[in-house]
């Protein structure tokens, strides 16, 4: 299917791209109003841009239904202050409570049940519930456009973190298996992230990755290993050589049985690389495969 963007109506256009772009984070708004009213409310066009300054960027769009805008809008027009409140997966459900049209005279932190806590900068509070709370000045708000839908960037520094000490491991770092975040997808979708869906990849930060196209053309081309495998082979950091003190039981007992059919044994060899490589054990596999060379 080809979708041109601007034969889609604006609903269409939503329901694609929301489902298209995701996960996204939430960004849970907590803002107030030149009389000092309090208003919460989530947003799911939302992200880091920048560490130097500490840029964060959210928009509240303009609604689709009738294209009026949103009281979190009018409050950083008024205030430009924010506190960005982390989601977690304990509060998704009072978060989403949040996003109800409720009029201005409505305080979403007693309609969702929220602790409102003072921030140490800035007038808006900070929900105490929250696990991770940004207070920030907002620099800009720069409108995208003024039919239904269109959004008004947001775009906020950072000025002081609030992390609570339960994300945190041993060293101080904020650990991803103790903060289990919620996104949004499309439609009424989320998702949450906890350890069953974790997995690590290896950043090449300072040394150049060898490249898929530097693989012998039996691995590139392999009918066993994946683009996700080819991708960790062709990102060690230089043409591995066999280790003449690598020693395998499995590896040896491939070798003794195929020995007399190589294409049978590279299936072997092949499926057994993928086995170690899907345990992020990327030097083994390499002698795997090296193993007949």
């Amino acid at each position: 299917m080809i979708l041109d963007l601007k034969d889609l109506t604006p609903l269409e256009r939503q329901h694609y791209l929301q489902h298209a772009v995701a996960p996204r984070p939430i960004c849970f708004a907590s803002t107030t109003d030149q009389d000092g009213n309090v208003n919460l409310s989530p947003f799911s066009f939302f992200n880091l841009f920048s560490i130097n300054p500490p840029i964060v960027i959210f928009s509240p769009s303009r609604r689709m239904r009738d294209n009026t805008t949103k009281h979190t809008l009018h409050n950083v027009q008024e205030v430009p202050e924010v506190v960005i409140n982390i989601v977690d997966y304990e509060m998704v459900q009072q978060m989403s409570l949040t996003s109800c049209d409720f009029s201005k005279d409505v305080n979403e932190f007693i309609k969702a049940g929220f602790t409102e806590e003072a921030a140490t900068l800035i007038k808006p509070p900070m929900v105490k519930e929250s696990k991770v709370k940004m207070e920030c000045s907002v620099l800009e708000v720069k409108p995208l456009g003024m039919a239904s839908g269109a959004g008004n960037l947001v775009i906020c520094e950072i000025l002081r973190l609030h992390i609570d000490d339960s994300t945190l491991d041993a060293g101080k770092k904020m650990d991803p298996r103790k903060l289990h975040h919620v996104a949004r997808l499309g439609d009424d979708w989320y998702c949450r992230v906890d350890e069953t869906n974790l997995f690590e990849v290896e950043k090449p930060n300072k040394k150049l990755g060898i490249g898929i196209d530097a693989l012998p053309e039996s691995i590139r081309y392999s009918t066993i290993l994946t683009g996700n495998n080819l991708g960790q082979l062709g990102n060690v950091h230089e043409y591995p050589v066999i280790d003449p003190s690598f020693s395998d039981n499995h590896l040896s007992q491939i070798i003794q049985y195929y020995n007399l059919n190589p294409d049978d044994m590279e299936r072997e060899l092949h499926t057994y690389a993928k086995s170690l490589l899907a345990n992020g054990k990327t030097n083994e596999a390499w002698q795997v495969l090296l193993a007949t060379s």
